[in-house]
């Protein structure tokens, strides 16, 4: 493909997220030309371009199947927005006409399920990004870089502490499907927590074991978990602790805390904070919303475009984007651990979730 053509793309899927992928894809228009949507109806496909008057969803066309995507050559990739329990079969369709994608998280309701979509991709071979936003921050970027330059200097990681203090009215998990297993596969853990925890294991390496608490609190009516207590455990005797909580008014900034030997490491949102053991402090860039109260939109598209514009890029370069659906495994696992851990009031390890 000619490296200075906009790449066509489709946007599967018109619910809630996708006005943080408008806000993205308008910020891309150099980039990429979106060449159609598709979603549950031609009525919300309608009633999304209404919404949306803007140059970019100008002359577009409104799919009408997926079939029908498959047989369009304009398209580059797709960024795939549906509901985790419509994943599997779109994705299968996708893949045999070659379409790369790049996926909404989760992967998908459950573990099994994700592992299935990771296989579809691996024996194809063609690529598929997960949108978990949080490893663009430039506040992750940045540490990510210290870490390797200076990590003599830091010391070896010792303990851990992830803080998703988050609030939802109940007015939203009275919308049908949310917060069920059959559609989203949980609760705050695989559909809040899951950013975060993600983000974590960047800096964690491989979790070993977990013992967890899930509970849903009166705040909510839901069939799922609103707040989540527990313990991890990694390897190389790293510790942890976890508190994720959709139950927590009015939401506050997530937080990952990491306990390196001669330094502990605060990151929140896009600050970034070093306490080093000498007594000198660093502050680097500043907080932003994250969507942790009422408004779970209330955050920045700034990510999302950063990591639509790293997929382009990975296509282009044959390179693994930024989250890989290989890379995203992980949080799944560790969330299928905490699941388990609950549900059966014991440790779990590693070795136990397949």
């Amino acid at each position: 493909m000619n490296a200075s053509k906009k790449y066509g793309v489709v946007l599967i899927g018109l619910g809630m997220v996708s006005k943080v992928y408008v806000e993205a894809l308008n910020s891309l228009s150099n980039n990429i030309s979106v060449v159609g949507i598709i979603a549950s109806n031609i009525n919300s496909s309608n009633k999304f371009l209404s919404r949306n008057e803007i140059e970019i969803f100008k002359n577009i066309k409104i799919f009408s199947s997926i079939e029908e995507i498959c047989n369009n050559d304009s398209i580059d990739f797709a960024i795939l927005t549906t509901p985790p329990n419509a994943r599997i079969g779109i994705v299968k369709k996708l893949i045999q006409s070659k379409i790369p994608i790049l996926m909404e998280k989760p992967i998908e309701r459950n573990l099994s399920n994700a592992k299935e979509i990771e296989i579809l991709s691996l024996k194809a071979q063609i690529p598929i990004g997960i949108m978990l936003q949080h490893r663009a921050r430039p506040s992750a970027i940045k540490w990510k870089q210290i870490l390797s330059e200076d990590f003599q200097k830091i010391g070896k990681l010792s303990a851990v502490e992830i803080y998703i203090p988050w609030w939802r009215e109940q007015s939203y998990y009275d919308q049908p499907g949310r917060g069920t297993y059959s559609r989203d596969g949980g609760g705050v853990l695989i559909s809040q927590a899951i950013h975060t925890l993600d983000l974590a294991l960047q800096f964690t390496g491989q979790i070993n074991a977990v013992t967890s608490m899930n509970k849903t609190s009166s705040f909510h009516s839901m069939e799922s978990e609103d707040f989540v207590s527990a313990g991890l455990e990694f390897e190389d005797q790293v510790f942890g602790t976890l508190f994720a909580s959709t139950a927590s008014y009015p939401g506050r900034t997530e937080e990952i805390i990491l306990h390196y030997k001669n330094v502990t490491v605060l990151l929140k949102s896009n600050l970034l904070k070093l306490f080093w053991q000498n007594g000198k402090e660093e502050t680097i860039g500043g907080q932003e919303s994250s969507g942790a109260g009422a408004d779970p939109m209330a955050f920045t598209s700034d990510w999302h475009r950063d990591m639509i514009l790293d997929f382009q890029n990975s296509i282009k370069d044959e390179r693994e984007p930024i989250a890989s659906i290989s890379s995203a495994i992980e949080v799944h696992r560790l969330i299928s651990m905490l699941e388990y851990s609950s549900k059966k009031q014991i440790r779990i390890k590693r070795e136990e979730i397949k």
